[in-house]
């Protein structure tokens, strides 16, 4: 017969996992929800789907998250905007030249974000902004706006060092955005076709437009040394 001492160490056994369950919940839900949103996108999950799925029911599930949105701005703080201040810190951090923090940096995405499930946020915002104003507005000022900023922090840093010729910022960003974006929606739509890597395989589609991109970047030097002329003076017609 268990003895007062023992159910007592029994009860506390209990509690203690019920304890580290409940704090696993949100965990587990923010993982369900994103499992969801990337394979039905926002308009065709419902919370209960989130909600069995993660093996709670719908009322536990608002227990954590008020609303379907809030349960998406989790989902994107989480896997998204929760990371740019360490990505900030890794910048400021590196110590090589501009063009191989450039190239760093892509194909870090890629290994992070593009590669995984969480990419598919990408698309998920592409396809129905337009549908859920309010959340573009809030994935605008979560994502877009900070992750346009370090780009413009890369380039700023190789203008400044002079490995870099001066662009225009605004749309110098967009270059570098472009390949990353075309692999996020290839990936979570012709690349979930079982030939796919026939045709793209993104580390070395990657590494293409890296090239591409730096020798857009870099500066031009004339033949007889004279000083390189920006290419917007050119383009305009003057010195």
């Amino acid at each position: 017969m268990p003895t007062p001492l023992t159910l007592c160490s029994l009860a506390a056994t209990v509690r203690a996992k019920r304890e580290r369950r409940k704090e696993a919940r949100p965990g587990e839900l923010l993982a369900a929800a994103l499992d969801l949103f990337v394979e039905k996108g926002f308009a065709g999950t419902r919370a209960e789907e989130v909600a069995k799925r993660a093996g709670v029911s719908k009322g536990t599930l608002f227990l954590y998250f008020s609303s379907k949105e809030e349960l998406f701005k989790a989902v994107v703080r989480e896997n998204i905007s929760g990371r740019f201040g360490q990505w900030g810190v890794e910048i400021d951090q590196f110590q090589g030249s501009t063009p191989d923090m450039l190239r760093m940096c892509m194909m870090a995405w890629w290994d992070r974000i593009g590669s995984t499930k969480v990419s598919g946020i990408t698309k998920l915002m592409m396809s129905e902004a337009g549908n859920f104003p309010e959340l573009a507005s809030f994935y605008r000022a979560e994502v877009i706006r900070p992750g346009n900023d370090l780009i413009k922090r890369i380039l700023q840093r190789g203008v400044d060092r002079g490995e870099f010729r001066a662009v225009d910022m605004k749309y110098g960003v967009y270059t570098v955005l472009g390949p990353m974006l075309f692999l996020a929606l290839w990936k979570h739509s012709y690349g979930t076709l079982s030939d796919a890597d026939d045709d793209l395989v993104p580390q070395e589609y990657l590494a293409a437009q890296i090239d591409a991109i730096l020798n857009g970047l870099s500066v031009k030097t004339p033949p007889n040394g004279a000083a390189a002329t920006p290419l917007s003076s050119q383009e305009n017609g003057t010195s």
